[in-house]
């Protein structure tokens, strides 16, 4: 067994804490981005905010977004660098964390779930067990005799 594999990690998680929410929603949902690891700070290209966005309000409406739905809006923002590919890849990094899930009819907020409780499950299915095994390493590390 190669150690590339050996040392690679089974959950990826970036968390960062800003000040209280203020602004517009899309700033708000930009440092959400960024607080969970879906953007870098000082990333020019936030498409991610705009899907993020379009997924809430469709969550609102009730609405199951097509792929075509998701690429027509994409293409519409007013930003350089929007592909297909680009939108894809982001539609997996939301689904990689459970924020979006693929219906029958199309993509969503999994389950019509409100970002407090989508954020909730985050922390209860992600972060938690990841601490729980960094404290396990913590306790090896203390328990280990030379």
């Amino acid at each position: 067994m190669r150690k590339s594999f050996l040392d690679s990690p089974v959950v990826d998680i970036s968390l960062r804490k800003f000040e209280k929410p203020t602004g517009s929603i899309s700033d708000v949902i930009k440092k959400f981005c960024i607080s969970v690891g879906l953007l870098q700070p000082g990333d020019s290209r936030d498409v991610i905010v705009d899907l993020v966005l379009l997924f809430i309000k469709a969550c609102k409406a009730r609405r199951v977004l097509s792929i075509e739905d998701i690429y027509r809006h994409a293409l519409n923002i007013d930003k350089k660098g929007v592909s297909q590919s680009n939108v894809r890849r982001h539609l997996f990094r939301l689904k990689e964390l459970d924020i979006i899930e693929h219906a029958p009819e199309g993509y969503r907020l999994r389950e019509w779930l409100s970002f407090k409780d989508l954020v909730s499950d985050l922390v209860k299915f992600k972060v938690e067990p990841t601490i729980e095994r960094i404290k396990e390493y913590a306790d090896f590390i203390d328990n280990f005799k030379q």
